[in-house]
């Protein structure tokens, strides 16, 4: 995991699924510890303040003392972050499940890209995503200080005296968490609290990463943060430069072809037909990008080892292996079936003004 830098790291401890070799039994204990109401859930502090929230989507602004008598599940979310957009699924679940025994969730959206602070592209991915509960907009990260948060996603539940009583970052934990819910809401009198886990059926960028297969990191393009980069010898950051693909890129390696720009916190199209290409090993391969200008759709075309990806295509591409940039946002490119080897990724955007920020993997 990382701080305003990034979103927890696919291969921490605390990004983990909660049935991860090694971490099942664990968790077993403590779910059934938990449940049985054998561990004291310790004091972790006060609910801080949100009224460094910069507007608010789906609610009135809230207060701790407007919250008193509730449980709070509060979770710090960016929406372009594929760590939390595969916690999204049982956020959704817990808010619909216990929101009549007391449960409020609040989603605090502190952007990691410029982008992200737009709030019509907070209202538009909210939306999209089908976030209905409160959303806190953090684009000043007043509410992430006053929690002294570091990272995506993380989430704190407090009890009904607005003592907080249980915090997990990064991905994974789920039935934990959701012991904790069902513990504090029957502990401030809710009767008749359904003590079946939620279930959840994920799609697209909610599901899963494949953990045993995963070897690639997620990977910045923007120099600030690039790793991996195969042509940063002979690039000209912040201005224009052709470049020119190298005969052959090493694992977690990526590099350019056509007319690009650098620059700090992204890699900007100038012409037409440029791809950027990344060797990875993992089953989905992800790209947060969008165009330059509000409004322009862009298409593009995916390529496995030089092929159209048609079996191979994620989420967001056609059967045909194209697609369109449409917005600013995660967009998954490639969802392999059967075995994962080393492969090579190509995209081809058909149009200048695509910005490219950072790859993920699952």
């Amino acid at each position: 995991m990382s701080d305003t830098t990034g979103s927890a790291d696919p291969g921490s401890d605390a990004a983990t699924s909660s049935v991860r070799p090694g971490r099942r039994g664990l968790i077993r204990s403590i779910v059934h510890r938990i449940a049985g109401e054998e561990v004291a859930l310790p004091v972790e502090g006060r609910l801080p303040s949100f009224e460094g929230a910069t507007e608010w989507l789906n609610s009135d602004p809230l207060t701790p003392e407007d919250l008193r008598g509730r449980v709070v599940l509060v979770d710090f979310w960016t929406y372009t972050c594929v760590n939390w957009l595969r916690t999204l699924p049982y956020l959704r679940a817990w808010a619909a499940k216990y929101r009549d025994d007391g449960l409020t969730v609040i989603g605090v959206h502190t952007p990691e890209f410029g982008f992200e602070g737009n709030i019509d592209n907070v209202i538009l991915q909210s939306r999209r995503l089908g976030v209905e509960y409160p959303i806190a907009v953090d684009s000043g990260y007043g509410v992430w200080r006053a929690f002294a948060n570091h990272f995506w996603p993380a989430l704190y539940i407090a009890d009904e005296d607005g003592r907080i009583r249980f915090h997990h970052f990064g991905e994974g934990e789920y039935p934990m968490t959701e012991m904790v819910i069902q513990r504090l809401l029957v502990g401030r009198g809710a009767a008749g609290v359904d003590q079946d886990l939620v279930m959840v059926e994920p799609r697209g960028l909610e599901v899963a990463a494949d953990w045993r297969a995963l070897q690639s990191p997620e990977t910045y393009v923007g120099y600030r943060q690039s790793t991996g980069f195969a042509q940063e010898g002979v690039a000209s950051f912040d201005e224009p430069r052709v470049y020119t693909l190298p005969g052959r890129l090493r694992l977690n390696e990526w590099g350019l072809s056509g007319n690009w720009a650098v620059a700090g916190h992204a890699a900007v199209l100038n012409e037409r037909g440029g791809r950027i290409a990344f060797r990875f090993h993992a089953r989905d391969l992800n790209l947060v990008m969008g165009p330059s200008s509000q409004g322009a759709s862009i298409p593009f075309r995916v390529f496995l080892d030089g092929q159209l990806a048609k079996d191979a295509h994620g989420s967001d591409v056609d059967p045909d292996g194209s697609g369109t940039v449409s917005d600013q946002r995660t967009y998954q490119l490639i969802r392999q079936p059967g075995s994962i080897v080393d492969r090579l990724f190509e995209v081809e955007l058909q149009d200048a003004g695509v910005e490219a920020y950072c790859f993920t993997f699952g």
